[in-house]
């Protein structure tokens, strides 16, 4: 007890050291912290033109937006009996029940709500670059919407002043202005400036604003959030992933909590800056979003746009640049175009077999999957390094993630066991290290969402100590701690309806950045790599590893 006591301690008290552990990070957000997460396409084709689409989903934003600030939107919990907490009959029972005792009828029925506090971060929200520690800023009175186009800037207000949404006609009517402004693209975009190191776009803001470019700067900072239209189409899942995760930093804002980026063809995803919030905030908003629009949608392909003046209401916002600013520019342009250059993403889909099938064999499909990483990486460099599995402490006040260790010495001794040696050993003997795996994962998993994790634990402690002036202790010099804080796997997943992938940068520059998502009969996985690693030849041998996994469990016998 004294111990879960600890941990939730220490899940509230470093959630200021965690902000600060992003917003002190110098390096660029892009690739290096911002993640990606892209929209299934509408069920009904019609509705994927970039018009309706970004009518509609801006419109499902909007509703989001103020079912939250009203306090209407449902609660997050995490249900560990749906059958009985996630039904109609007992969210009408536990309304009535007085809030200083409904925890107690959730607790009753192995619900527990999870911490929301990160929610209203996502709307009229900016990541401001300062000189060594960044700043938060939002600014809730702020009622229009930000739109990027060729790299152009625009605003129109989406909200009237007694707080009602605009008609979505109106909306969808601005909107269509700015698709069809034939203005060329914008010789110097500021956007690439947050591509930037987080010191030299501090200094560069300065200079904006110092050139008279407050009041530009002020509309995109409090703007709801930035959409980007993109002039061009989506070719495969390569591209879909390259566009959603970086894209062309001159149709992005990536300091915005959020950009909500569409594509000629009504392609859609969401990049969001991380320090303010994690996936399961993102996520959310992406669900809702997604049915609201695909299943009440506000527009339809014969919807006539609204007759009002847009170029009146519309504001394309225009920035006062000296020579020291376009060379400014210039320059984040040059570094960012490098750092992308060495981006490689990949992707895989395994139809063999997904949760379905894991679950009938009572195995855990995330330990599956992230066995699969282990046996992988040991097939193409012949070693086991330290993986990272994010896993959310929502459960706890202001909490954020822990991380689960997935490679152990049951994932060591399985993987060595399919890779090097699988003749050696029986189907039945593969089969229960499978099981062991699954078990051991499953309870690093329960530990980690409870608070019991060691990674944050350390983390409060090594703060404690460094603001109270203590000497740390050897064990944080030790090159152990080291090799177990440098990431060579980072990995993260969230399944749902509305996404059909993730995806981020690898944390580390020999490392790979994994997004994976085990669906009920197949399993999806998007690797990011730099020239140090092979991404392609390590999803192979992910491919391999699951194929080699899943006919075990079939009861087949596997050679080399």
């Amino acid at each position: 007890m004294l111990l879960l006591c600890s941990d939730l301690f220490l899940n509230s008290l470093f959630s200021g050291p965690w902000f600060d552990m992003y917003l002190k990070a110098r390096e660029p957000v892009v690739l290096n912290f911002n993640a990606f997460m892209s929209f299934n396409p509408d069920p009904k084709s019609e509705y994927n033109d970039q018009l309706i689409r970004a009518t509609n989903m801006t419109v499902s934003a909007i509703r989001f937006m103020k079912t939250f600030r009203a306090g209407y939107l449902e609660p997050e919990v995490f249900h560990l009996n749906p059958e009985k907490s996630d039904t109609q009959l007992f969210k009408k029972i536990i309304r009535f029940v007085p809030s200083s005792l409904s925890w107690f009828g959730a607790y009753m029925v192995n619900a527990y709500p999870l911490d929301m506090s990160q929610y209203f971060r996502l709307f009229n929200s900016t990541r401001l670059p300062k000189l060594n520690r960044d700043e938060l800023y939002t600014d809730e009175k702020a009622k229009h919407l930000l739109v990027l186009r060729k790299g152009n800037f625009y605003v129109f207000d989406v909200v009237d002043r007694d707080g009602n949404m605009l008609k979505p006609s109106e909306i969808q009517a601005h909107l269509k202005y700015i698709l069809s402004d034939n203005s060329p693209a914008s010789a110097f975009p500021l956007g690439y400036l947050t591509s930037e190191n987080r010191d030299t776009w501090a200094l560069l803001r300065k200079d904006l604003l110092d050139n008279g470019n407050e009041e530009a700067l002020q509309k995109i900072d409090s703007a709801l959030f930035c959409l980007s239209l993109d002039d061009f189409p989506i070719k495969d899942f390569v591209h879909l992933s390259h566009t959603m995760l970086h894209g062309d930093a001159a149709n992005r804002w990536y300091d915005k909590s959020f950009n909500l980026i569409i594509a000629k063809d009504g392609t859609s995803g969401i990049n969001f800056e991380h320090s303010w919030g994690d996936g399961v905030a993102v996520l959310r908003f992406q669900n809702e979003v997604f049915k609201d629009s695909t299943e009440v949608p506000a527009v339809s392909p014969q919807s006539q746009p609204a007759s009002v003046d847009s170029s009146t209401a519309v504001q394309k916002l225009d920035f006062k640049l000296n020579d020291a600013l376009k060379a400014g520019i210039s320059k984040a342009k040059q570094n960012f175009d490098a750092s992308v250059e060495g981006l490689s993403l990949n992707m895989i889909q395994f139809h063999e077999g997904g949760k379905e099938l894991l679950k009938q064999k009572k195995v855990s499909p995330d330990a599956v999957a992230q066995l699969a990483f282990q046996m992988a990486f040991l097939r193409q460099y012949n070693q086991t390094v330290a993986t990272y599995e994010s896993c959310s402490t929502a459960a706890f006040k202001h909490g954020r993630t822990e991380t689960v260790r997935p490679a152990s010495i049951h994932t060591k001794k399985c993987s060595e066991a399919f890779v090097r040696e699988p003749s050696k050993h029986s189907t039945e003997e593969l089969q229960e290290l499978i099981v062991e795996c699954s078990k051991y994962h499953g309870r690093l998993t329960k530990e980690a969402a409870m608070g019991q994790g060691f990674d944050r634990h350390l983390f409060g402690l090594r703060y404690l100590a460094l603001s109270k002036g203590i000497a740390l202790p050897d064990f944080y010099q030790d090159q152990a701690y080291a090799r177990l804080n440098y990431n060579i796997i980072s990995t993260s997943t969230l399944v749902s309806p509305a996404v059909q992938l993730g995806g981020f940068g690898p944390v580390v520059p020999d490392g790979f950045g994994v997004g994976y998502q085990v669906h009920d009969d197949w399993i999806g996985c998007n690797v990011s790599s730099y020239p140090t690693r092979n991404g392609k030849e390590f999803l192979q041998c992910i491919y391999k590893s699951l194929e080699d996994i899943f006919n075990v469990l079939k009861g087949k016998k596997i050679g080399n």
